[in-house]
C-alpha cells in the first residue's frame, strides 16, 4: 500500500455511515482498514434499491458507496472467539472506530479504559447520535433525524413551513468527515506524546458544525433563519434563476460582478432597491423577476458561455448520471475503476483529495473494491497468527 497513512492499521466496528465513512477516508489515504462486522453484516448490505449482483445474494449499492478500501473479517463480539480476535486486533491496531450507542462498548468488555489497557497508543473515534454525555446523549442516531433536531431542515426547502432534508444523509456524512480529521489530529499529538487518546463528534455536533453564517446570524446577532428556497439569504443575485430552455446558477458575490451582470442583461445596477448587496438581498424578489426576465429568451448552451465570459460564476443543475458521465468529474480521479469479487469490474465514486497534483485520487495508487462479507477472514487471522513485529 501507499500514501501518507499506509503505515496505520483501522479497526472499524462501525456500521451504516458515519462510521464507516471515517474509515473510508482514512483508507483512501492508505491506512489499513479492517472491517469487522457481525456474522449478519453491516446494516447497509440489506439497504435498497438498488441492488445489483446475483439474484439470490443480491449486493446493495449503498453498501459500496461506503466501504471502498476495506477488508472483511466476521466476528461476533459476545463469543470468547470474536473477543478473543477483537483483542488481538486492538493490540496490533492504530486506530479504533465504533459508532455503538454510548455504553454498548463497555458492555461488550471493551470500553475506553479497556481498550487503552490493551493498546495505550490506540486512537479511538467514537461516533454517537446526540453526543456521549449530556441530558440526551444516549438517543440513537439516524441521519435525518439529526438533521432535523440540528436545525437544518429549518433552513433547507422552498419556504419556513416546508422543512426538507438534504437529499444525502449529509449529518452522517460531516460526522464521519470530522471524525476522521479528529484522528488524523490525535495521531499527529501521538507522535510527540506516544500515546492515544478518544476522539468524539455526533450527528448532533456535525450538523451545528455546519451551520456557517446561520449560527452565527443567531448566536451574535439574535437573528432565526429560515427556508428561502434556492436563493441566498444574505446575498442577492445568488441562487437559481429560469431561462428559455431549462435553469441556471448564478453568484453574484461582489458588487463588480453584479454591475458586469446587470449591464450586459440590460438592467441598470444604479436602480434603487438593486444598488447595493444589502438592498438586493431584502428585495430579492424583485431582483429575481427582472433577471428571470434578463434571461427568458436565452437558451442555456448560450447563456451560460456568456455568463462565462463575462466573469460570473453560473453553472446548470445536473442530474446525478451526467455529473458521472461528465469529462470534468471523471479528469478529478472521482470515479473509480475496481475489480469486485462478485460484480467484477465496476465503477465506483472515487476520493475526493489529489495528492502530488495528477498523481492518483486519494492517497494510494490501487484501490480496492468495497468487500463482500467475511471475504478476509482467513487472511486476516492469519496476519494476526503471526509473531507481533512489536
Amino acid at each position: 500500500m501507499t500514501g501518507p497513512l499506509q503505515d496505520i492499521t483501522v479497526v472499524d466496528l462501525s456500521r451504516a455511515l458515519a462510521g464507516p465513512h471515517a474509515a473510508m477516508m482514512l483508507g483512501d489515504m492508505g491506512a489499513r482498514v479492517i472491517k469487522v462486522e457481525s456474522p449478519t453484516g453491516d446494516d447497509t448490505r440489506g439497504w435498497g434499491p438498488p441492488f445489483v449482483g446475483p439474484e439470490d445474494d443480491p449486493i446493495s449499492t449503498y453498501f459500496l458507496s461506503a466501504n471502498r478500501n476495506k477488508e472483511s473479517i466476521t466476528l461476533d463480539l459476545k463469543s470468547d472467539d470474536g473477543r478473543d480476535v477483537l483483542t488481538r486486533l486492538v493490540q496490533r491496531a492504530d486506530v479504533l472506530i465504533e459508532n455503538f450507542r454510548p455504553g454498548v462498548m463497555d458492555r461488550l468488555g471493551f470500553g475506553n479504559d479497556r481498550l487503552h489497557e490493551l493498546n495505550p497508543r490506540l486512537v479511538v473515534l467514537a461516533i454517537s447520535g446526540f453526543g456521549h454525555d449530556g441530558p440526551q446523549g444516549g438517543r440513537a442516531g439516524y441521519d435525518q433525524i439529526a438533521q432535523g433536531e440540528a436545525g437544518l431542515m429549518s433552513v433547507t426547502g422552498p419556504d419556513a413551513d416546508s422543512p426538507q432534508r438534504v437529499g444525502v444523509p449529509i449529518g452522517d456524512l460531516l460526522a464521519g468527515m470530522y471524525g476522521a480529521y479528529g484522528v488524523v489530529s490525535a495521531l499527529h499529538e501521538r507522535n510527540t506524546t506516544g500515546t492515544g487518546r478518544v476522539v468524539r463528534t455526533s450527528l448532533l455536533a456535525a450538523v451545528v458544525g455546519a451551520h456557517a453564517f446561520q449560527g452565527t446570524a443567531y448566536t451574535v446577532a439574535g437573528h432565526v433563519g429560515h427556508a428561502q428556497g434556492n436563493h441566498h439569504p444574505a446575498l442577492s443575485p445568488y441562487g437559481l434563476f429560469h431561462c428559455a430552455d431549462g435553469d441556471v446558477q448564478v453568484a453574484c458575490g461582489s458588487e463588480s460582478l453584479w454591475v458586469k451582470l446587470a449591464t450586459a442583461f440590460g438592467i441598470d445596477p444604479a436602480t434603487p432597491g438593486m444598488a447595493t448587496n444589502r438592498e438586493r438581498a431584502a428585495g430579492r424578489d424583485r431582483v429575481t423577476a427582472a433577471l428571470n426576465e434578463a434571461f427568458a429568451t436565452w437558451r442555456l448552451d448560450d447563456l451560460l458561455p456568456r455568463l462565462d465570459e463575462l466573469g460570473i460564476p453560473a453553472g446548470e443543475v445536473r442530474t446525478i448520471d451526467r455529473v458521472y458521465d461528465w469529462d470534468q468529474t471523471r479528469s478529478q480521479g472521482l470515479v473509480l475503476d475496481v475489480d469486485h469479487p462478485v460484480l467484477g469490474s465496476i465503477e465506483i465514486p472515487g476520493p475526493p483529495i489529489r495528492l502530488d497534483d495528477n498523481a492518483f485520487a486519494g492517497g494510494r495508487e490501487t484501490h480496492l473494491a468495497p468487500p463482500t462479507l467475511g471475504q478476509h477472514n482467513d487472511s486476516v487471522r492469519a496476519w494476526l497468527a503471526e509473531e507481533d513485529p512489536a
